[in-house]
């Protein structure tokens, strides 16, 4: 099974994908990681993104899915596998078709996770404040500004993507406020297995 996920920061995405590989057995690909792990491994694209990131540039569309193509060829990648957080945009979508499609592959369902967005920063808001309450650092991710900023770059950059999934029939909208098993049981149902 070849899933996206996407929504928001703080929609539940990772908290899902982790269930996902559990019932699943594919592994959760995270563009940031697998990067990190090709320039590890100076294979001959890792290679391309450490010469632009050390130059201070960001990594072209081009490399990402070259990242990406590179490592679902991987074993625990070969019966599937979920992407969260990417594409990022229109051009990162069309670009991951082309690939899939060359290599006689398709996405299985493209779920987004919708959620009130209004809602998620009280959550985050009341989450900084118990960690404020209990002695406890805030995380980076949970300061109320931060979350703020992460959110309006996905209504800028990101949400333009769900449109372009759910012309193709592709995309399956689950509620995304409701409690985590129900979330966990709305997405069995849409994508099946």
């Amino acid at each position: 099974m070849r899933l996206i996920l996407l929504g928001p920061p703080g929609a539940g995405k990772g908290t899902q994908a982790v269930r996902l590989v559990e019932r699943l057995g594919i592994p959760q690909l995270s563009t940031g990681d697998m990067l990190r792990a090709a320039v590890a491994a100076e294979t001959p694209i890792g290679l391309k993104a450490k010469a632009v990131m050390e130059s201070g540039g960001l990594v072209s569309d081009d490399i990402v899915i070259g990242i990406v193509a590179d490592r679902i060829e991987e074993a625990d990648a070969r019966k599937g596998f979920i992407l969260d957080g990417f594409p990022r945009t229109v051009a990162q979508a069309e670009a991951l078709d082309r690939m899939l499609q060359q290599k006689g592959l398709k996405l299985d369902a493209v779920v987004e996770l919708v959620v009130d967005q209004d809602a998620l920063v009280h959550r985050i808001v009341k989450r900084a404040e118990d960690a404020k309450a209990a002695g406890q650092p805030v995380r980076k991710d949970d300061d109320p500004e931060v979350f703020k900023t992460r959110l309006a770059a996905y209504n800028r950059d990101t949400a333009v993507v769900s449109p372009y999934y759910e012309k193709t029939d592709r995309l399956k909208r689950i509620d995304g406020m409701q409690p985590i098993d129900a979330v966990t049981e709305a997405m069995k149902a849409a994508i099946g297995g």
